[in-house]
């Protein structure tokens, strides 16, 4: 593919720390009593004192700066002024603009003490994710990506959304390719060098299917089950992969040792 990606790569790096930097900051004022207004604010503020701007905010007419989706809500939660609970489960997602590149990164946060059936769901959300990256290499499809997610998911009772993918990444928000969370080997497109693109599996509690809500952004279980999400974006390099959205503090998965 293109020869010069490792330019790109570094470019898209800033981006993508920024948008990490942004969600080590959020992590110490997740807690109950505390809204998801006050997140967003916070995430702003982080953003565009660090020289971003969060990509979120107006696009397509998104009110928001980032997405706030707790315990039932699948993604593109909006923040408001409703209070998080003790036992909430709640992911935030943050896309930060630096000099025209886009870093797409979301997280999964305990909201105080949560029960083991949510520390598992978010687990294995997590490691759905990291397995998928894993196996990212020139040469493999997409398909393998959703097919690793998929099994794993499934063997550990738990069901992968079909709405919502993942997508590629760069200049701009959203462009091709679509990354399923789901599918078959050797399906799908290739994989190329330089290619950047967002892995981001949306995991149910119970069944995958969907409902959108009048707000026509908020996407929730239609079982009203569990939901949990991890996103990062992933360049693919000469040699496999790199992760552009890294955490510099090892905040990967909660809890988070603040």
């Amino acid at each position: 593919m293109n020869k010069d990606y490792k330019e790109s790569f570094e470019q898209i790096k800033i981006a993508g720390n920024l948008a990490a930097e942004t969600l080590d900051e959020i992590t110490t004022y997740v807690k109950p009593g505390v809204t998801t207004e006050k997140l967003d604010k916070i995430c702003y503020e982080f953003i565009k004192d660090h020289g971003g701007y969060s990509a979120p905010l107006f696009y397509r007419g998104f009110p928001k700066s980032c997405c706030t989706s707790a315990n039932h809500i699948i993604c593109h939660g909006i923040p408001s002024n409703k209070y998080l609970n003790e036992g909430d489960i709640l992911n935030i997602d943050v896309t930060a603009i630096v000099n025209g590149w886009h870093g797409d990164t979301s997280r999964m946060f305990y909201v105080g003490e949560v029960s083991v059936k949510c520390k598992n769901l978010i687990a294995t959300t997590y490691e759905s994710m990291m397995k998928a990256i894993s196996i990212i290499k020139n040469g493999i499809k997409i398909g393998d990506m959703g097919e690793t997610i998929q099994t794993y998911v499934e063997k550990k009772g738990f069901s992968v959304v079909r709405d919502f993918c993942g997508h590629g990444i760069g200049k701009k928000f959203h462009e091709p390719p679509n990354i399923l969370h789901y599918g078959n080997k050797s399906e799908g497109i290739e994989l190329q060098t330089g290619m950047i693109f967002t892995v981001e599996p949306m995991i149910n509690e119970g069944l995958h299917h969907t409902k959108m809500l009048n707000d026509r952004w908020t996407a929730v279980t239609k079982d009203k089950s569990l939901s949990a999400q991890f996103e990062h974006t992933v360049g693919v390099t000469q040699e496999g992969f790199e992760i552009i959205t890294k955490s510099k503090k090892n905040y990967n998965q909660p809890p988070y040792d603040t």
